[in-house]
């Protein structure tokens, strides 16, 4: 029976340098399997990163993939996660035209029902901003494209587990 493949969310926590990301991008690449979204932020402990990095592929490539991540020299620890294991969300951003928000009231509507915020207005245009799961946001994608979408750009999806992550013990030690 073949294996399933599964959408993952990798968490890799590592010390800051430079050319980590290329090492760990071609660790997935060498395998022929696409990142769907990558974020790089700082941890809860100084000094330490962390990348987020969603990938769909079976656990047992995970496992492999996760050992080989876990080799690199600047990498304290990485782990993986099924969906079902986190809490996470992407944000967005949408650039529209300033006239349609006073003309097009289904405009107005849209942005009301999708929990969307307005972050700017001016003559010439009025930013959108909108967190939610990456179903939420191609939806409003979706019914903002009928009125033209000047710009357009998602982050990558930030996550926490549902459970305790025991790095941030072992993260305690590396900061002392």
């Amino acid at each position: 029976m073949e294996e399933q493949i599964n959408q993952f969310t990798v968490s890799v926590y590592t010390e800051n340098n430079i050319g980590l990301l290329n090492r760990i991008s071609a660790i997935f690449q060498r395998r022929h399997i696409n990142i769907e979204s990558i974020n790089s932020s700082v941890s809860e402990i100084e000094g330490v990163s962390r990348f987020t990095i969603v990938v769909n592929m079976t656990e047992t490539q995970m496992k492999k993939i996760i050992g080989q991540i876990d080799k690199q020299v600047e990498v304290i620890k990485a782990f993986y996660h099924r969906e079902d294991e986190t809490i996470y969300q992407e944000s967005c951003l949408f650039k529209i035209k300033s006239d349609l928000l006073f003309e097009e009231r289904q405009i107005q509507n849209i942005i009301k029902e999708s929990n969307a915020r307005i972050v700017t207005v001016n003559k010439e245009f009025f930013v959108l901003e909108k967190s939610g799961r990456k179903q939420e946001i191609e939806l409003l994608y979706r019914e903002l494209s009928v009125f033209g979408i000047m710009q357009f750009t998602r982050s990558g999806r930030i996550a926490v587990t549902k459970d305790e992550m025991k790095i941030s013990k072992m993260l305690e030690a590396f900061q002392h």
